[in-house]
């Protein structure tokens, strides 16, 4: 029997992109039935993201994995009705729109406590629901800068870059799906209806970004520090960094540890550095990196990837290999833990192609739980929601469609 523990919980998705997507499809990964609400005939944009054959990307396939997709327009009376009965259906309506949208439509929070005053309402957007730049619009590039986390990736020399993903969005995602969560829990356990205000789940990207940046803003209270760019370090710890091997490869290696350190240094031939009381502590390591590094790159450019890996891995030294996309399909670790899951998809070609999909996070029972279904094709399940969920008939369909 399959685990899934939030069996019985139905989330109204009206989110594009990545942020509130993300957020259902955590919850839908254990189990909720999430019904995607999407444009008629252009759906979410991120079908057309990094799309490389066929007319749904991969990104969208992933993110939008263990849902449904019905189209409505919510700009449309009819399509606002539609909404509204299937508000009062549900458990939760999650939405990233820019704040005031959903009022704009007639759907704010007092019109959808009236139509269900149990519902959980989950909002994302770039600042918040509140303050002086609530109504101000704003992707994940922006928020990853304003929490701070743009002005400490990169080379000190060079200015800030971006990582290869859209973090902010990820990261405002989960957050929106824990606290979905809460609602939920408190409001079962509750003997009295929750009030409506604490229902609403306020996740706003440059929040959850400032809120996985450590001690930033504590640090320079306290102490005035300014963190900088480091390149592949982290600031005030060493050794910890990216070094190259003699077949063109780079392996991460983190001796940063007081024990760690001294196994570190007899491995890499440099019992000397193991015995000087400079480099005791994570603070003197870290005034003398720069000699660090410099040992022990002149030692992993000796060795090929894996005979290094090796040798560290025998000495108990925390280090791994820096993956392409090829090697995570081939890495038996996760195999092991099935999380690279096979499915048959469109991706332009005359025949569907089996594709391998990131698994379930966090595992349970074991291995990565099952992945349903991918995301899904645009409006596939608007018949099966509209009819089996609200009763309606094919000609009441058809009827809403042309309008």
């Amino acid at each position: 029997m399959s685990i899934r523990p939030l069996d019985g919980v139905r989330v109204l998705e009206l989110g594009n992109y990545i942020a509130a997507p993300t957020a259902g499809r955590i919850l839908g990964d254990f189990g909720a039935e999430v019904i995607k609400v999407e444009r008629p005939k252009v759906g979410d944009e991120l079908r057309n993201w990094r799309l490389y054959g066929g007319d749904t990307s991969m990104l969208y396939r992933t993110v939008n994995r263990n849902k449904k997709s019905i189209t409505l327009d919510l700009r449309t009376e009819a399509g606002r009705d539609v909404a509204l009965e299937l508000v009062r259906r549900s458990d939760v309506l999650l939405e990233n729109f820019r704040p005031g949208m959903l009022e704009k439509w007639g759907l704010g929070p007092e019109v959808l406590q009236a139509a269900n005053p149990r519902l959980v309402l989950t909002r994302i957007s770039a600042y918040g629901q509140t303050g002086p730049l609530a109504e101000r619009p704003g992707f994940a590039a922006v928020a990853e800068a304003v929490g701070g986390l743009r002005e400490l990736v990169g080379d000190p020399d060079r200015p800030p870059v971006r990582t290869g993903v859209s973090i902010g969005d990820s990261i405002a995602g989960i957050y929106a799906a824990f606290g979905t969560v809460m609602a939920l829990f408190q409001r079962e356990r509750a003997a009295e209806p929750i009030p409506l205000r604490e229902r609403i789940i306020d996740v706003a990207l440059n929040e959850a970004i400032l809120s996985v940046m450590e001690s930033l803003v504590p640090d320079y209270l306290a102490y005035g520090i300014k963190r900088e760019r480091v390149g592949g370090r982290m600031e005030g710890i060493a050794p910890s960094n990216a070094y190259p091997c003699a077949d063109g490869t780079s392996i991460i290696i983190g001796g940063n540890g007081d024990a760690i350190f001294q196994r570190y240094m007899e491995v890499i031939g440099r019992p000397d550095l193991a015995a000087d009381p400079e480099l005791k502590d994570n603070a003197g390591r870290w005034r003398n990196r720069d000699l660090l590094d410099a040992a022990i790159g002149e030692w992993t450019i000796r060795h090929r990837r894996d005979e290094a890996l090796k040798i560290l891995e025998d000495a108990a030294i925390p280090c791994g290999p820096i993956y392409t996309a090829a090697d995570i399909v081939s890495d038996e670790q996760y195999k092991a833990r099935n999380m690279i899951q096979q499915f048959s998809v469109d991706v332009g070609a005359a025949e569907p192609k089996t594709v391998g999909f990131p698994g379930i996070v966090p595992v349970i029972g074991g291995q990565s739980l099952p992945i349903r279904n991918v995301g899904p094709d645009l409006g596939e399940h608007t018949r099966e929601v509209l009819a089996g969920l609200l009763g309606m008939s094919d000609n009441e369909i058809d009827a809403l469609e042309a309008r």
